[in-house]
């Protein structure tokens, strides 16, 4: 007690700095000391819960090799497999247990191929998980729909189809993107058709991520895309433009041509850039008769297409533009001056004295 008294009077005769350091100390003891136990708890909360997840895995990666190892062809479902079923049902009624299943499902699936694959699939419908993840779909959550979207993917599970679909517009980009991948991975080319009735934006990466996926489909009969490249959606027509370029889509001339007329000046220009890297002749003369009135990166691609798609008929146009003030359409005006009239092309070193200009001939000249 006098030992209180001490620290009390020691305290209050203390300076005010030494006062109001021993208060700071006092108080980041008070808050320190709770989550220093609260760390410890949560450590061996986590210890605990890494050993039970461990335990189960064990448990469920000897009951699928059972299971895999235990079929006939008698049978479609043996005696033995029916026992591990109902055993699998009862462990799935716990959330926790159900989520380790699924890794333990989708870990084996990824490893193997053929039957087995196929039989890990069957597991997943005859357990009732696919249920779960189905119910997933009508959540108010968006990450638990893209949960079970993505799920339903992995399991190839084709015939949620009509329950996928109906996230196609959802106000969630996550969602879509895992509807939209879902398609794509489980219907090929025919998965695309989501783009007929897409009302929100196919973002950058997203087109990335789908022409990723088709790309590394060995089925390659692509589907029509004349009608997306008629869409009211602006991203939808954008990746359609990709698609054509990349599948080399010249059945689809009339509506590329269309597109030189679009009001998004961006769709404008990836369809130039398309139609001259399909060699449509029709798109050159279209673009001469109002090439003035376009935009300066029209201009720019129309000259880069004309590089492919020069005739002789267009020697007289091209020189309109060889001292033009932009040097990449004076580029290629030269270049394809150049290869028409070679003699005309060496007369301009004699007719110019602008250094710049010369300096450009001579390259091309030698190059």
């Amino acid at each position: 007690m006098n030992t209180n008294y001490y620290l009390i009077d020691y305290f209050n005769e203390s300076p005010s700095i030494i006062q109001v350091a021993w208060s700071i100390s006092g108080v980041f003891f008070v808050i320190i000391t709770p989550l220093i136990l609260y760390l410890k708890f949560l450590r061996g909360h986590l210890r605990k819960k890494e050993r039970v997840t461990a335990e189960f895995e064990n448990d469920f990666e000897s009951s699928l090799i059972n299971y895999l190892y235990s079929g006939n062809e008698e049978e479609e479902i043996s005696s033995e497999q029916k026992v591990i079923i109902n055993q699998l049902k009862e462990c799935i009624k716990d959330p926790f247990r159900r989520k380790i299943l699924i890794a333990v499902l989708l870990k084996l699936k990824n490893e193997v191929s053929g039957e087995i694959a196929e039989a890990i699939q069957k597991l997943y419908f005859h357990t009732g998980l696919v249920n779960f993840a189905l119910s997933r779909l009508k959540h108010k959550k968006w990450y638990v729909i893209a949960k079970g979207i993505r799920e339903l993917k992995q399991f190839h599970v084709k015939e949620a189809h009509d329950e996928v679909i109906v996230h196609i517009n959802h106000p969630r980009r996550e969602v879509r993107k895992e509807m939209q991948l879902y398609m794509v991975n489980l219907f090929y080319f025919d998965g695309l058709d989501f783009l007929d009735v897409l009302e929100t934006q196919l973002s950058e990466w997203d087109q990335i991520q789908l022409l990723e996926v088709l790309q590394r489909l060995e089925n390659q009969n692509i589907s029509n895309i004349k009608s997306w490249l008629n869409s009211s959606n602006d991203s939808v027509i954008i990746f359609a433009l990709k698609l054509a370029k990349i599948y080399n889509q010249f059945e689809a001339k009339d509506e590329l041509i269309n597109l030189l007329y679009h009001i998004n000046k961006k769709i404008r220009l990836e369809a130039i850039h398309v139609l001259s890297y399909l060699n449509v002749l029709e798109a050159k003369d279209i673009l001469k008769n109002n090439i003035e009135g376009r935009s300066l990166e029209e201009q720019i691609a129309f000259f880069k297409l004309m590089e492919d798609l020069y005739e002789q008929t267009d020697e007289s146009f091209v020189m309109k533009y060889i001292h033009h003030e932009i040097f990449e359409i004076k580029v290629s005006t030269l270049k394809i001056l150049k290869v028409l009239n070679r003699e005309r092309f060496n007369l301009l070193k004699f007719e110019s004295s602008e250094s710049n200009f010369l300096r450009i001939v001579n390259f091309i000249e030698n190059n």
